[in-house]
């Protein structure tokens, strides 16, 4: 059984992400368990945050530890990785996190194929993705929930990838989302709980493996 919290109010405790908005956010059903909170990290704090997400050249995603941020963003995955901000978590899905291992990657660069409809790996438990974009006026590149796995027109949901805007869901069979295809620049982090520590291994490794081989073939290029 989950532990329930009462998440102090942010005048209590300085954090990067709000953790009483996201208490106060309500969690969607339909057609999974989901919310989203705009504006969900610190407003005065968000312009070094933003100059300091790593600098990612190729496309595809990166493991955290493949790429060197700036002292505001280290803050941050601090943040997600504590437990503060799994407790809250936790209390809005109403499932045990503890000892479920934290799996963080990085996109920077997007591709015509990237976005294509797909549900997270059962390997995953929760996913949380932060955009860093300044401003999104394309209409590309806005991620939407979907309710089947054909149709990217029949969304619930559609998502800009705005600076500060936070999404999370429960990782489910019909957890299907997308975008239309968008190509350059598109900052987001994705953090997931992961069933267990073989399951992160396995998805870290071709993490790596797949960042390796873009930077070889983005090098001859």
């Amino acid at each position: 059984m989950y532990a329930s919290i009462s998440v102090k109010p942010l005048s209590d405790a300085l954090f990067m992400i709000n953790l009483q908005k996201f208490a106060d956010t309500p969690k969607k059903s339909d057609p999974y368990p989901y919310l989203i909170i705009e504006d969900a990290l610190d407003l005065e704090r968000l312009s070094a945050l933003l100059a300091d997400f790593p600098e990612i050249s190729h496309p595809g995603s990166v493991p955290l530890e493949a790429v060197e941020g700036g002292p505001v963003f280290k803050e941050l995955i601090d943040e997600l990785n504590g437990d503060a901000f799994r407790k809250a978590v936790e209390e809005k899905f109403e499932m045990d996190l503890v000892g479920k291992p934290i799996m963080i990657t990085l996109r920077g660069v997007m591709r015509e194929k990237d976005g294509r409809i797909h549900t997270d790996s059962k390997s995953k438990v929760i996913t949380v993705l932060i955009y860093f974009n300044e401003g999104w006026e394309d209409g590309a590149g806005k991620l939407r929930l979907l309710r089947n796995g054909t149709d990217i027109e029949d969304y619930v949901e559609e998502i800009p990838p705005s600076a500060g805007t936070m999404l999370v869901f429960k990782v489910t069979g019909n957890c299907w989302h997308g975008h239309k295809p968008v190509l350059g620049k598109r900052l987001s982090l994705q953090m997931n709980y992961m069933a267990g520590g073989a399951a992160k291994e396995k998805h870290e490794f071709f993490h790596r493996l797949s960042a390796k081989i873009k930077n070889l073939f983005s090098d001859k290029s």
